[in-house]
């Protein structure tokens, strides 16, 4: 059976957390954060490129990771994205309002209204 696929609008709305979540792994590129998160929800999000990077350029604008450039072995530049300390105190608010956004949900979903 296939892996549905997240809402959009979902996917929008959690992918500073996830990146930042991600970075606190350490310094990451691009194409590997897009795998990381396709393996990490068992194929669900898909995140493309054409998601992500603007993502990633935002998160770097608002001060929450930092990039640099690496060039490869094979002669290829590739950008490296780091968490700041800003990003780390702005995980820790996501965290937490995330939790209570879930925590609100299961609790809807338990007590059978929903």
């Amino acid at each position: 059976m296939a892996a549905k696929k997240t809402s959009k609008d979902l996917v929008a709305a959690s992918s500073r957390p996830m990146v930042l979540s991600i970075l606190t792994g350490g310094e990451n590129y691009g194409y590997e954060i897009l795998k990381q998160v396709r393996s990490l929800s068992g194929g669900q999000v898909q995140w493309s490129d054409g998601m992500l990077y603007p993502v990633l350029h935002r998160l770097e604008r608002e001060g929450l990771i930092k990039g640099r450039w690496v060039l490869t072995d094979a002669g290829r530049r590739r950008k490296y994205y780091r968490l700041t300390s800003r990003g780390k105190r702005q995980l820790a608010s996501d965290k937490a309002s995330w939790r209570a956004v879930h925590g609100t949900l299961e609790l809807l979903w338990g007590t059978g209204r929903v």
